[in-house]
C-alpha cells in the first residue's frame, strides 16, 4: 500500500519539477522598458513584436537572455572570470525560470581577411582532418593544410635543468608545416600601391612632385624631410632619379636626418604611406582621404596561389581528383555530393559530421555559398543563418534560442523553410524566442507580445499577450496592420533615362546585360543568393552621384549620438556659440565644456575585476555632461543639455522659427523625422539603438548627399508593418524630388509599389545569376513566371 501511494506522490503529473514552466520576468526598467511584468512559456514558440524601438531588444535580448549569461559566467571560477567580460546585472526587480541562453543575432561577422564561411563553422577544421588522414600524396597534419598557420623551422641549442647544479645544452630542431601561401600571407588577394596616385613624376621634389593630400605645400615638414634628406636630389624629376636614388626614395629605411636645424626621422615613401593611411580604418577617414586611399591601393588576386591561400603543397595532395581548395570553392550543396562519395572505414565518424554540417548548410537555405567565402562579405541575414548551423543538429534540450529577426535578407519563397527550423528547435523541447516583424512568422507562433505603444518613450509596456488569434481582433498597432496588404499602382512612373550594366559577371552573375531606369522606384528581386547584391554594388558604377546605403553597421561609442553622428551638433555648437559671443568648442561634451568630474560621459564607471563593473551618474553635472558654466549659456531660453534632450520633432520645431531659428540644423532635423525618427532623443548614445533604427539613420545622413541615383539595400529590415508604410512616402518624395532610387529588396509591399522590377533568378548560386524579369509589378503578378511573381501574386490577392 505504501509502495503505491509514494507512485503516486511521485507521478509525471503532479511533480514540483513540472510547475516551473514559466520564465517570469517582474519590472523590467532595461532601456526604455516602464516596469515590465509579463510570464513565457516555456518550451513553445514565441514571437515579441511591436514598432521599432518599443523595446523588443530590450526585454529579449538586454534583459532575458543578458541575465541568463550573467548568471552563467558566475558558475566558473574567479579565475576564469577574469578572462571573461564582466556584464552588469539588468533593470530588474525579479528573473525566474532561466534557462540557458544561446542568442543568434544579427551582428555582421568579423571582416578579418582571413575568417572564411568554413572557419567560422568548423567545416574547414574537419575537412583538414579529412585531407590529412586521405589525401594523396600525404603532406603532413591538418595543420598542412590550412591558411592560417605558417610554416616554420627552427634548431638550435637549448638548455635542459636537471637537479641542482646539473644543466646540459642539447641540441634540438622544431619543424612545423603550415598551409598558408608565402606571398599572400593566406589572404588570396596581394595590395600593390599605385605610384602614380603618390606623385607627378614629371616634377620635381621642389616642384610640388607630391600628390598625396596635405602632403602639396614645400613649407610643410613631411615634403621638407624628402627635400632635405640628402638621399635624393631634390631639383631633379623623380623619373630621372637614379637607381640608388629611387631606392631611398621609395623603401629607405628609418634614418634619423636633420632638417632647417631640427632632428626627424626620414623613411622610404611605401612604408610611410603605410603607416600613416593604410594602417589605419578606412570608414573613420575624411572622405577626401578615403577616396585617395581607394585610388592608391590596388588589391589582385596572389599570383602564386590564384587566390586559394594554400600553398603548393597544400593544393597538390587530392582526393578523388580534388584538392582541398577545389572542395572549399565548390557550392557547399556540391560539396555535400562529394562528400558522400567519399567511401572510407576509417573515417566514417568524421565523414558523418561532416556531411551533416554541409546537409544543415542546404537545409537553411545557404546550399549556394562556398566554404571559401570571406566571412565579411555575408550579408546580416546570411550571418545569421551560418551561426544557426551549429545549433542545428545540437543534442541539447531545454535551451532557450534567442533570434533577431531570423528571416532578414529572406525571399517569402525561403521563409517558411525558417519557420520550419523555428519550429524544429522548439519540437525538440527548447524554449524559441524570436524579434520579428513579418506576419509570416508571427502567424506560427504559440504565444506572441506586443510592445508599444509606440517607440522611444512612448513605448516600453506591453500591449498584448496571447494568442496569434487574440493579437488579430485585439485593438493594437501590430494587430490592426497585421492584414495590410499594399495595392499595385494603377499608373506607374515613365523613366527619364537607364543606368546601363553590360557584361557582369561579378560573382554568380552570367554575363548579365540590363538597363535600370532612371528617375523611378526601381526593385531588385530575388531569392538570397540569387545575385542581387553582385548586380548592384558589384555592378553599378559608383561615380560621382550615386549614394550607396548598405547594411554595414553604423559605428560609434557611448558617447556618440544621433546629434553627432548625423553633424546635427555642428550647427547647433555654433548657433550657441554665436548667441552667447563664446567658443563652439564649450558646447562639447567630448572638449572644452565637458563636466571636469566624469570628463563629459555624465556617468562614473568603477571596474571591480572580475564582478560587473558599475555605473553612477555623476553627482557634480546629475549626468548632464557639461561643466556647470556651459549650462548658465542660453539659446531660445534652453541650454545645451536641455536641447540635447529634446525629441527630434520637439528640436525640429525649436530650431525653425523664432529666436533659435537655425536652418542647417532644422533641414537634418526634418530629415531624421522624415524616415521616422522624430520620436528619438537628439542625445541618445548610439549604444542603445535598435538595428532598424540605426539604418534609418544612416539613411538620413545620406539623404543629404548630393546625388542623383539612391542605392538602398533591404531599407525594410528592422521595419514594422506600420513603418512601412511611411518609408514607402519616404522612397516617393525621393523619387518625385526628381531622384532616381534603386533597392534591393524582399518586403512584398514595396515590391507592389514599385515602377519597376528587375527579378533575379531562378534559383540561388549558380543556378542564379540571370534575369528572370524585367517589368512592372503589374506585369509580373500576371505573367506569375517566377517564384517572386507566384508570392506577390499571392500578397495582392490576383
Amino acid at each position: 500500500m505504501s509502495r503505491t501511494t509514494r507512485t503516486d506522490a511521485q507521478s509525471p503529473a503532479t511533480h514540483d519539477a513540472d510547475s516551473h514552466d514559466m520564465i517570469r520576468v517582474h519590472g523590467a526598467r532595461e532601456n526604455n522598458l516602464k516596469d515590465v511584468s509579463i510570464e513565457i512559456p516555456k518550451r513553445r514558440l514565441t514571437v515579441f513584436t511591436g514598432v521599432s524601438g518599443s523595446g523588443k531588444s530590450s526585454l529579449v535580448f538586454d534583459t532575458i537572455a543578458a541575465e541568463s549569461k550573467r548568471l552563467i559566467n558566475e558558475t566558473y571560477s574567479a579565475f576564469l572570470q577574469g578572462f571573461m567580460p564582466t556584464m552588469a546585472r539588468p533593470e530588474v526587480d525579479v528573473l525566474d525560470g532561466l534557462t540557458t541562453a544561446i542568442t543568434v543575432d544579427q551582428q555582421r561577422m568579423g571582416g578579418d581577411p582571413r575568417s572564411t564561411v568554413g572557419t567560422a563553422t568548423d567545416a574547414n577544421a574537419m575537412l583538414r582532418i579529412l585531407f590529412s588522414r586521405l589525401g594523396k600524396p600525404h603532406i603532413g597534419p591538418p595543420s598542412a593544410y590550412s591558411f592560417n598557420t605558417a610554416s616554420v623551422r627552427a634548431s638550435g641549442g637549448i638548455t635542459v635543468e636537471r637537479g641542482a647544479d646539473k644543466t646540459k645544452t642539447v641540441k634540438a630542431t622544431f619543424n612545423r608545416t603550415g598551409g598558408m601561401c608565402t606571398r599572400c600571407e593566406g589572404r588570396g588577394k596581394v595590395s600593390d600601391i599605385d605610384l602614380t596616385q603618390l606623385y607627378d613624376d614629371s616634377k620635381s621634389l621642389a616642384e610640388g612632385a607630391f600628390t598625396i593630400p596635405g602632403w602639396k605645400s614645400d613649407s610643410q615638414w613631411t615634403v621638407q624631410v624628402y627635400a632635405q634628406s640628402g638621399f635624393v636630389d631634390p631639383d631633379k624629376p623623380i623619373r630621372s632619379f637614379t637607381k640608388k636614388e629611387m631606392q631611398a626614395f621609395l623603401y629607405g629605411e628609418p634614418t634619423k636626418v636633420k632638417v632647417n636645424g631640427v632632428n626627424l626621422t626620414y623613411e622610404g615613401l611605401i612604408p610611410k604611406i603605410q603607416k600613416s593611411f593604410l594602417s589605419k580604418d578606412k570608414e573613420a577617414m575624411q572622405p577626401h582621404i578615403r577616396a585617395f586611399v581607394e585610388r592608391a591601393v590596388t588589391f589582385a588576386t596572389c599570383p602564386e596561389c590564384d587566390g586559394t591561400r594554400l600553398t603548393e603543397g597544400a593544393r597538390s595532395s587530392k582526393i578523388n581528383r580534388k584538392s582541398i581548395a577545389d572542395a572549399c570553392a565548390m557550392e557547399i550543396r556540391d560539396l555535400a555530393e562529394w562528400v558522400r562519395g567519399v567511401k572510407e572505414p576509417s573515417v566514417a565518424p568524421l565523414l558523418t559530421a561532416l556531411q551533416q554540417t554541409l546537409d544543415s548548410f542546404v537545409q537553411i537555405g545557404l546550399g549556394y555559398l562556398s566554404l571559401d567565402r570571406a566571412s565579411g562579405t555575408l550579408s546580416g541575414g546570411e550571418a545569421q543563418r551560418v551561426k544557426m548551423i551549429r545549433h542545428l543538429g545540437s543534442s541539447l534540450t531545454d535551451v532557450t534560442y534567442v533570434f533577431d529577426e531570423p528571416t532578414a535578407g529572406l525571399h517569402p519563397h525561403d521563409i517558411q523553410r525558417m519557420n520550419n527550423l523555428l519550429l524544429q528547435l522548439r519540437d525538440k523541447g527548447n524554449t524559441v524566442l524570436v524579434v520579428e516583424h513579418k506576419p509570416e512568422v508571427i502567424a506560427i507562433a504559440d504565444h506572441v507580445v506586443d510592445l508599444g505603444p509606440g517607440a522611444g518613450t512612448a513605448g516600453g509596456t506591453v500591449c498584448f499577450e496571447g494568442t496569434v488569434e487574440g493579437l488579430k481582433a485585439g485593438d493594437t498597432i501590430t494587430g490592426r496592420h497585421l492584414d495590410d496588404r499594399a495595392s499595385l499602382k494603377e499608373e506607374v512612373r515613365k523613366s527619364t533615362g537607364a543606368l546601363e550594366i553590360r557584361g557582369a559577371t561579378a560573382n554568380n552573375l552570367q554575363g548579365v546585360d540590363v538597363d535600370i531606369p532612371l528617375g523611378v522606384l526601381s526593385v531588385i528581386t530575388g531569392v538570397a543568393g540569387s545575385g542581387k547584391s553582385s548586380l548592384v554594388h558589384g555592378s553599378i558604377p559608383t561615380e560621382e552621384g550615386v549614394v550607396s546605403v548598405d547594411q554595414s553597421p553604423i559605428r560609434g561609442s557611448r558617447r556618440s549620438n544621433p546629434a553627432t553622428y548625423t553633424g546635427l551638433l555642428d550647427p547647433i555648437r555654433k548657433a550657441f556659440a554665436k548667441a552667447n559671443d563664446v567658443k563652439p568648442a564649450l558646447f562639447s561634451a567630448n572638449s572644452e565644456g565637458a563636466c571636469p568630474t566624469c570628463n563629459g560621459a555624465g556617468v562614473i564607471y568603477s571596474d571591480l575585476g572580475i564582478m560587473a563593473g558599475t555605473a553612477t551618474t555623476c553627482e557634480d553635472c546629475g549626468g548632464k555632461r557639461f561643466d556647470a558654466s556651459v549650462l548658465e549659456y542660453r539659446l531660445g531660453g534652453r541650454d545645451i543639455s536641455e536641447v540635447l534632450a529634446m525629441p527630434v520633432t520637439e528640436a525640429e520645431e525649436f530650431f525653425g522659427s523664432g529666436e533659435a531659428a537655425t536652418p542647417a540644423a532644422h533641414r537634418i532635423l526634418q530629415r531624421l523625422a522624415d524616415v521616422g525618427l522624430g520620436y528619438l532623443t537628439i542625445g541618445q548614445p548610439l549604444t542603445t539603438l535598435s538595428g532598424g533604427e540605426r539604418q534609418r539613420l544612416k539613411l538620413a545622413t545620406h539623404m543629404g548627399d548630393k546625388g542623383g541615383v539612391y542605392v538602398l539595400d533591404e531599407p525594410t529590415t528592422g521595419l514594422h508593418l506600420a513603418d512601412v508604410e511611411q518609408l514607402l512616402g519616404l522612397l516617393d518624395r525621393l523619387v518625385d524630388s526628381g531622384k532616381s532610387v534603386i533597392v534591393i529588396e524582399h518586403h512584398q509591399a514595396v515590391m507592389a509599389h514599385a515602377d519597376w522590377i528587375i527579378d533575379l533568378g531562378p534559383g540561388a548560386g549558380h543556378d542564379g545569376g540571370k534575369i528572370v524579369f524585367e517589368g512592372t509589378p503589374a506585369d509580373l503578378v500576371a505573367a506569375r513566371s517566377t517564384l517572386t511573381g507566384e508570392h506577390l501574386a499571392a500578397y495582392v490577392g490576383a
